[in-house]
This record gives C-alpha cells, sequence and structure tokens, in this order.
C-alpha cells in the first residue's frame, strides 16, 4: 500500500519514494490515518518501527499543507518532545526532511550546548519545537518561546521520558499548551504509569498496538552469555572479534564504566568512542558523527546517551551490563534489526545481573535461553610441556543457544 492510500497530500507522499520509503510500516499504516482526522492517539511500538514519519507526515501535513501558511510572524503550531539530546537531533533532521515540500521550519531546543541561537532561531519563526523538558522549561522561564499556537503536541518516547523523572516538567509544560489540541502518544511499553500520562493528557485517544504481544522487533536474535564480572572484559573482545570490521553499540550501566570499557577495548586495539552525559554535546555529536561514518567500530554508550542513535544497519548490540529495568533492554535491543534486516542483542550476565535477566524473561522479552547451553568461558587448558598453548592466549567459548522474539 503506497503512503499515498493513507490520506497525505500528493505533495507530501510523492517524494517519499525519493527518501527510499516505499511501504508504510505497520505503526505508519495504522497512525497515518487517524493522526489526519485530529483524534488524539496512544501508540504502542518498539524502537525501530517508523514512529518519527507515523506522527511527523501527518503532522507537517495537517498544520501545513491543509492548514496553510501560517500568517505573519511563525508561531510553533506543533511541539514534539522527547527524552534526550540526540533523538531531539534526529527527529528534527527527519521532519525538516519530510517537510521540505511544505517550507517547513523545524527548530530543535536541547541543553547542553548554548541558547543564545536556539533564540535567535525562535525569534525568526519556527512551525515546528522539537525539544527535550529542560531545556524548553529554560526557554519558557526566560519567556524566549511562544507555546500558545500549539495545535499538536506529540510525546515520543513516553516509557523513556517518564523512566527518566520528566513528570513534573512535562506537567508544567502541557499546563500552558492551549487544551483545544491534538496530542499524539507514542511508547515502547504502556506501563501503567504511561497510562496514567495518557489518561491526564489525551482525550478519549484512539489506540494503536503494532506489538503483537511483543515489543521487540522479530529479526532480532538474542544470546545470554553467563560470565564472571573479571572476565566480562575478555569475553567482550571476544565476541566483538568474531565479526572484526562489523559495527556493534555496547551498553554499560554507568558513565564512569562506559570510560573504563572503551579504554579496555582501545588497548585490545577496537577502534572505539564512548558517550555519556558528562561529554560535551560537541564530544558527543562527534562520537556519534563517527561512528554514523563508519569510522569507529563500537560506540560504547550509557542507555541515556545512545537514545536517538538510528543506523539501519547495526548488526549488534552488547549489553556489557544489563539495564536496571527489563523496559529499558527494548530500547537497547531495539537499535538493532532495523527496518527487516536481521540484528542481535548479546548479554553478558554476570551473577548480579540474574535477578534483571530472570525479570526480562519473565516479561516476555526474550525467550528463555537454557543455561546448559549459554556461553561459558572455558579455562586454558594447562600449557604442555612443548608449550603449545599460550598462557595469554585466546580464550575460547563454546557456542550459544539464540532465542528470537
Amino acid at each position: 500500500m503506497p503512503f499515498a492510500s493513507l490520506g497525505l497530500s500528493p505533495s507530501l507522499s510523492n517524494p517519499l519514494a525519493r527518501l527510499g520509503y516505499t511501504t508504510p510500516t505497520p505503526v505508519q499504516l495504522k497512525s497515518i490515518p487517524i493522526v489526519l482526522t485530529g483524534s488524539d492517539l496512544l501508540a504502542k511500538a518498539q524502537t525501530g518501527t517508523g514512529k518519527t514519519a507515523a506522527f511527523g507526515l501527518p503532522m507537517i501535513d495537517r498544520l501545513l499543507i491543509k492548514g496553510g501558511a501560517a500568517a505573519g510572524t511563525r508561531k510553533p503550531r506543533g511541539l514534539v518532545l522527547v527524552p534526550t539530546r540526540e533523538l531531539a537531533l534526529q527527529v528534527h533532521k527527519s521532519l525538516s526532511t519530510y517537510g521540505v515540500p511544505a517550507n517547513l521550519r523545524v527548530t530543535a531546543i536541547f541543553g547542553g550546548v548554548s541558547i543564545v541561537p536556539q533564540k535567535k532561531e525562535l525569534l525568526r519563526g519556527t512551525d515546528i519545537i522539537v525539544a527535550t523538558p529542560g531545556r524548553l522549561l529554560d526557554h519558557m522561564e526566560q519567556r524566549t518561546v511562544d507555546l500558545s499556537g500549539v495545535q499538536i503536541l506529540c510525546l515520543d518516547e513516553a516509557d523513556r521520558m517518564l523512566d527518566m523523572g520528566f513528570m513534573p516538567p512535562l506537567r508544567r509544560i502541557l499546563k500552558v499548551l492551549p487544551r483545544d489540541r491534538q496530542t499524539l502518544l507514542f511508547s515502547a511499553t504502556i506501563s501503567d504509569e504511561v497510562a496514567r500520562l495518557a489518561a491526564d493528557f489525551t482525550r478519549a485517544p484512539q489506540r494503536v498496538d503494532v506489538s503483537e504481544g511483543q515489543t521487540m522487533a522479530s529479526t532480532v536474535t538474542h544470546r545470554v552469555h553467563p560470565v564472571t564480572d573479571q572476565r566480562k572484559g575478555d569475553l567482550l573482545t571476544h565476541v566483538l572479534k568474531e565479526s572484526p570490521g562489523a559495527q556493534a553499540l555496547v551498553f554499560c550501566k554507568t558513565k564512569h564504566g562506559s570510560n573504563r570499557v572503551g579504554q579496555y577495548l582501545e588497548r585490545a586495539g577496537i577502534n572505539a568512542a564512548v558517550i555519556h552525559g558528562n561529554k560535551s554535546q560537541g564530544a558527543r555529536t562527534k562520537a556519534l558523527g563517527d561512528f554514523k561514518a563508519g569510522r569507529v567500530t563500537v560506540l560504547v554508550a550509557t542507555d541515556i546517551a545512545a537514545r536517538g542513535l538510528d543506523i539501519v544497519q547495526l548488526p549488534l548490540v552488547v549489553n556489557f551490563d544489563l539495564p536496571l529495568v527489563p523496559e529499558d533492554y527494548i530500547h537497547r535491543a531495539g537499535r538493532t534489526g532495523r527496518a527487516g534486516l536481521a540484528g542481535r542483542a548479546i548479554s553478558l550476565v554476570s551473577a548480579a545481573d540474574r535477578a534483571v535477566s530472570v525479570a526480562i524473561v519473565q516479561a516476555g522479552r526474550v525467550r528463555r535461553v537454557p543455561a546448559d547451553r549459554a556461553v561459558v568461558p572455558r579455562r586454558p587448558a594447562a600449557r604442555s610441556r612443548a608449550g603449545n598453548l599460550r598462557a595469554r592466549g585466546l580464550r575460547r567459548f563454546a557456542s550459544t543457544s539464540d532465542a528470537r522474539s
């Protein structure tokens, strides 16, 4: 089914083929017609399913094509709230691309950079703002943004925003928005907190669920590697060197841990970059740019820093540390297996991680991997008198069982 059949204006749908959009994804197929009617929407879809186009295309269509150009100074008529700077940049880039036929102006607002250029851009006028809650509040307090004309609000990755403690800022922002607006809420999981958020901020929303009882793409193969904490570095190096040159995203629990893993990989001869919240925005942007361009093979990141990373052909995600909550596993593994391509999600599970690994299985994130078939590091055999085994040689690992979600 072509995009034009979803009700999008030809001037918006016709150029999509040149951008590589030929067939709508399930979330786009179900969401776009609903958004075009003006109804509120609560959509459950995992990362990497095309959510940005699912809300971005009909938002542009309604506001700029069917709604016409704004008279006088352009006040923002659309607002997209996202949890992180990286996701703000990604959504800003996508909307700017979609909106070329409509002469769309999009402004990205996020922290970690000077607020002055953002003020100047808002002063010139904009159609849609893509913002993180904290920096948007800064602009509201300094009265450099006018949200009185917002007609469509989208909360992207709502579960992540709640996990990051953004409920109070969200309430402050939504309090100043017009009540007569359309609200769209997209989330990989619909927890009780997300359901309450929808109840508070939407009006009789239509629901879309493309998860089909799952929250992970079926193209992702999951592996569990039991290992001691002391040997995680060796096992990670082995896993990465199994596919030399292939890119991988490695998740760590803490900023300090990310730095330590990045240094370990560099000493092992693996070209790695590190991103986390303590890195400057310039350093994070450069690391992401190098990774997307293939100049860096491995990107080591914390959960928050990796939000918004969009690489279609990323073949491997490694959980050096398991996430603290099962829902975060979805966001991590959702970085791979995109656009129908095969991907792998490998978790290095120590004794301290086992409770979380059980919770992930019980939550239905992946099928259980039999413990007796999981990867277990083999201790190097004793060195023979002939010296045919090196004491510090390459460690070998048993084969692993695969679990497809």
